[in-house]
């Protein structure tokens, strides 16, 4: 790894500084989403959330990944395309709106996991954080750091229902891999949850194709 733990500190204290209030945008959006769907009257839910997502991953694809990461890990120009790819793909259902898709919250282990991966990613990673010394403004934050966005992401999925939830998954979950790996050289205990999230969205898709291999 061509950085070290103060170094990768370093750049999420410049980061959140330069970038500042979306912050409180990326959380604004966040709730924006979650509401959608906890209402369940807007029939437009799908594309608001889809939406919402493809900002997410296009702002940590270009601002974090590329513009601020880069410089100290040329490798996060490839991790820049992958989080840009998935926001192409969030934006395209958010147009085209697949029919089959719904997001909605129904009795079972999935959508409990789905809230409490939300809930983690937006409150409890970033009390994990500051307790573990790094600061609020000094380490990873909700929507705009990777590794939370990540697993907020593969919260809504887990709360997602249709056929068009594999291709969606592909790249949270080599991402959750990839950051799961960082967070055990560099110790930072918050992106733990990253494995959980990825892990338990793998056994969601694979319970649903067993299930329903011809849905």
């Amino acid at each position: 790894m061509p950085f070290g733990v103060e170094q990768f500190f370093a750049v999420f204290t410049a980061y959140n500084r330069a970038i500042w209030p979306t912050q409180i945008v990326a959380y604004a959006l966040g709730a924006f989403a979650v509401g959608a769907i906890l209402s369940g009257r807007s029939p437009a839910r799908e594309r608001i959330v889809f939406a919402v997502l493809s900002f997410l991953w296009a702002w940590n694809g270009v601002a974090y990944q590329l513009l601020f990461f880069s410089p100290v890990n040329p490798v996060a120009k490839v991790f820049a395309g992958l989080f840009i790819a998935q926001a192409a793909l969030f934006a395209m259902y958010a147009v085209i709106g697949p029919p089959e898709l719904r997001f909605e919250l129904r009795s079972g282990w999935q959508s409990i996991a789905g809230l409490a991966l939300i809930l983690y990613s937006s409150l409890v990673y970033e009390i994990l954080g500051i307790a573990a010394g790094h600061g609020l403004m000094n380490g990873p934050l909700f929507g705009v750091a990777p590794c939370p966005s990540t697993i907020f992401t593969i919260g809504l999925l887990l709360l997602l229902r249709g056929r068009s939830v594999v291709p969606l998954s592909v790249i949270p979950v080599i991402w959750a891999l990839i950051g799961t790996g960082a967070a055990l050289m560099l110790q930072v205990r918050e992106d733990f949850g990253l494995a959980i999230a990825g892990l338990i969205l793998s056994v969601s898709l694979t319970s649903d194709w067993l299930r329903y291999p011809q849905s």
